[in-house]
């Protein structure tokens, strides 16, 4: 993956033939971020390496393939394109090209009722879907968090907002669920209590 994505885009999974093909990728409808406030365009990979391009009442078809590698080629109007796919998660789909340090940026809307039309569209999109994200997260999982590089818990949030309510430890303090390697997803506790 280029520095340039991973700094951009950070949290990247590569994609999984086995794991993303069937039901993340094959027959959902993906729209392009990029350029969207020009032309929306909307990708549909169909089997049979089949792509559709839709864009107002125009469809193109073309082709698309993946090799071993899940290295995919892509046939656009600008010619055969080699991307690597990633996922930021379900919904949120990167093809990075090989040979530029571009990416293209898709959101699947397949399993929401929007419309997605513009950059507005699109932040308030994302917004509500991490809200209901954070929420579900809150209440089904517990929480590790780091004070001064020691790291406590696992706690529910409950107890978090406890502590910080009296004072016990900081609202700052990064925290990270049971089932993260890692803080690398920068959330605070603030950010958890904000959801309660």
């Amino acid at each position: 993956m280029s520095d340039y994505l991973h700094k951009t885009i950070p949290n990247l999974k590569p994609f999984s033939y086995e794991r993303h093909h069937d039901s993340h990728f094959i027959n959902q409808r993906w729209v392009l971020v990029n350029g969207i406030s020009n032309k929306k365009s909307i990708y549909t990979f169909k089997e049979d390496n089949i792509l559709e391009i839709s864009q107002k009442d125009n469809v193109i078809q073309t082709s698309w393939n993946i090799n071993i590698q899940n290295i995919f080629s892509i046939e656009t109007e600008d010619g055969l394109i080699t991307v690597k796919a990633y996922f930021k998660d379900d919904d949120i789909l990167v093809l990075n090209n090989q040979n530029k340090d571009e990416f293209a940026l898709y959101i699947n809307t397949s399993k929401y009722d929007v419309e997605l039309n513009s950059i507005e569209d699109i932040n308030t999109f994302l917004k509500e879907k991490y809200k209901k994200k954070v929420s579900t997260i809150i209440y089904d999982h517990e929480f590790y968090y780091i004070e001064q590089s020691k790291e406590y818990g696992p706690f529910t949030v409950e107890t978090l907002a406890e502590k910080v309510k009296s004072g016990e430890i900081s609202a700052y303090c990064f925290v990270k669920d049971v089932n993260e390697y890692d803080y690398s997803k920068r959330m605070r506790i603030e950010d958890l209590i904000k959801e309660l």
